[in-house]
């Protein structure tokens, strides 16, 4: 069985690989790949491989303003769930997050994907807000670390 490889995007076709992942996991927010190339410029954004299969993706953006918060968000096709690819995939993100200094952590999952959100509990998240993107109808989830 292959590694899992995690990589930062360092051109468009791995740009592509998170955006992908990112879209089919949140097709409420659909990203094109200028959105994604903008999100890589203030953001650490990494994508997962298994071998050569793109598996998930991860974004950690750094506090803003007034607010010590970093925002670490793992993303797991569903395929490949419940390998372990999503922890791991966490604790860089986590690793990240302490690099950049922030004081809280906090993770962002759609409420409907049942499965991120229990995930974000079972590692210690709890929910502080939900809120609905204009035009949309299924709310986004913060979590946040205690």
């Amino acid at each position: 069985m292959s590694q899992l490889r995690i990589e930062q995007p360092q051109d468009d076709a791995a740009l592509e690989h998170w955006q992908h992942v990112h879209n089919e996991i949140v097709p409420t927010a659909v990203l094109s790949l200028e959105d994604v190339r903008e999100r890589a410029g203030r953001n650490h954004l990494e994508v997962a491989y298994l071998g050569e299969v793109v598996v998930g993706c991860t974004t950690v953006r750094p506090p803003e303003g007034e607010q010590d918060v970093v925002t670490v968000i793992a993303r797991v096709l569903p395929g490949y769930r419940g390998r372990g690819f999503g922890a791991e995939l966490y604790a860089r993100g986590l690793g990240r997050a302490r690099e950049m200094g922030g004081g809280a952590v906090e993770t962002v999952v759609l409420a409907s994907n049942e499965g991120g959100l229990r995930f974000a509990e079972r590692h210690g998240f709890v929910e502080v807000e939900r809120y609905v993107l204009p035009g949309d109808t299924i709310p986004f989830v913060t979590l946040r670390l205690p």
